[in-house]
Formats: C-alpha cells, structure tokens, sequence
C-alpha cells in the first residue's frame, strides 16, 4: 500500500466534511475534476471505497466515516505546528457584510487604532461566505443561527434583534402604532433580506403594503434616514444612528431564539495575538453600546 500524499489527503478531508466535490474544490480554489481525481486515487491506492457517489453529493461509507476523524486531526496538528513556525503578523484580515462595515466597524475602528496602533487591520466587504483556506481572511463575522460547521470556532457577538426604524421627522407624521399590523399603514422599506415580508408571513396576517425595496442593509437605512419610509434592519447597525437623532426607533423585536452576529474563524488555526485583541475589542464595543441603548 502507498502511502497517502499530504495533498489528497486535504481533498479527502475537504470532500469528506462538504460531502461535494464542487464544493471541496471551491474551499481548495481547484477544479472539481481535480479533486474527484485525487480522492480516486486515494481510494486506489488505500484499496477501500471511502464515498458512496450519490446523485446529488457523496456519503462516507464506514471506512471513510472512520478514516476521517484521525484524518482531520492529524491536519489540524500540522496546520497548528506550521502556524508556530511563521512569525506571528500584526496584520488582520476581518471579513463582513457592506452593511456591517459601513453602518457598525468604519465608524468606530478609529478606536481600535488609537489602543493598538501596531495592529493593521483589513477589512473585506461581501455578501459571499468567506474561504478561509484561499482568501485570506482570518476572521469573519457573519448573521446566522446555531448549529455551525464543526470545524468553526465560533463566538456570539449579539443577537440580531430587529428594529423598525425611521426619520424624526416622519416619526412625527405616524399615526399611533398598537399592534405589528399598523405597520402595513405605512411606507415600508426593506432589503435583500425581505424582514417585512417575513414578519407578515409568519403573523398569518395577509395585508396589501407599500414597500420599497433595496439589496443592502445600509442602503435601507439611509432611506429610512432620508424620510421615505420605515426600515427593519438590525438594532446592532442602527445604534450610532438612533443616538444622533437620525433614526427613531419604533419596535423591536425581542422573540427567543432569533439569528444573530456571530465572530466565525477556522478552529484548526489558534488565534495570534493580534487577532485576539480584536476579537476583545469587538465585545467590548457590542457590550458598551449594549449597556447605553
């Protein structure tokens, strides 16, 4: 029997824990033949059949569930000693959504400059899940739910906590809100995420409503700001903004469980320093802004 090489080993491991190869080949930034390749190979040269190749995916068979376990831990073994081995950077990457960078980090992060002047932080805007294995990012914080994949580390950072928002001066204009429903009185705006369409779907209440309809967070908000309408956007990107007098907070929804915004980074590769101090400042930011709303 030959041994494995370290590279089909990964593709294993990558197709083992998607249960895809197009989706092992997107983490690895390889084509999907390529992996479905090396995985064969794998198997041929083990002389066991670790996938059953299904229509839509794969499963481990028994001798792959089995195969791996001490797979994956031997690779996260060498990714922690070969992280010990590189110097450890000042420099860290933090991935978001346009919305959470512009409305909730870019007015703040000039704090965290001025207590660690020596830390360079990135920041990578997009909508799409960060790779941590081929772009780079080190940490991203993401909206989400409960349970993640196993390989995360993963650290709650607040709940989502939806809020109806909208200018001082339509505030003045509203006629008195009672109940969820008086909301479809008005001109509501909403984004890529379709809140409002969500909260009248699960009230059971089939109303006629304006609405207006933009593919970011951010960009609801300002309309709100700008007076055309009320927005339900999450408390955690409108706080600067209530407290400027810009928005008005109308209701928020405080259901148990809700989504919320969660601190995501590979647990196969230990946090430096640097990365830790964020990931503390970031808290520290959310519980300050917790404790004066």
């Amino acid at each position: 029997m030959r041994t494995p090489n370290l590279n089909s080993l990964r593709m294993f491991d990558a197709a083992a824990r998607h249960l895809n190869f197009r989706l092992a080949a997107e983490e690895l930034n390889l084509t999907q033949g390529a992996v479905a390749q090396q995985v064969r190979r794998l198997e041929s040269d083990l002389g066991q059949q670790l996938f059953h190749r299904k229509a839509r995916g794969l499963a481990l068979t028994d001798v792959g569930h089995d195969y791996h376990q001490p797979v994956r831990q031997a690779l996260a073994i060498l990714d922690e000693a070969t992280q010990k081995l590189r110097p450890e950077s000042s420099r860290v990457t933090l991935s978001m959504t346009p919305s959470f960078a512009a409305k909730w980090l870019v007015p703040r992060l000039s704090s965290f400059e001025l207590k660690h002047p020596d830390i360079e932080v990135q920041t990578v805007a997009s909508e799409s899940l960060a790779n941590f294995r081929s772009d780079g990012v080190d940490l991203a914080i993401r909206l989400g739910s409960p349970p993640f994949a196993p390989e995360l580390d993963v650290i709650p950072l607040a709940l989502m906590e939806l809020c109806a928002v909208c200018s001082p001066a339509y505030a003045s204009g509203l006629a008195e809100i009672k109940t969820f429903q008086d909301f479809a009185k008005h001109r509501l705006i909403q984004d890529s995420h379709n809140q409002w369409d969500r909260f009248w779907e699960r009230s059971g209440v089939k109303t006629d409503y304006r609405k207006v309809q933009f593919n970011q967070t951010a960009l609801a908000m300002d309309a709100a700001i700008n007076g055309q309408g009320i927005a339900l956007v999450p408390h955690l990107l409108i706080e600067q903004d209530v407290a400027q007098g810009k928005l008005v907070e109308l209701w928020r929804d405080r259901q148990e469980p809700q989504p919320g915004y969660y601190i995501v980074s590979p647990q196969a590769r230990p946090h430096t320093q640097a990365q830790k101090k964020i990931i503390n400042w970031l808290l520290q930011e959310v519980g300050t802004a917790a404790s004066t709303s």
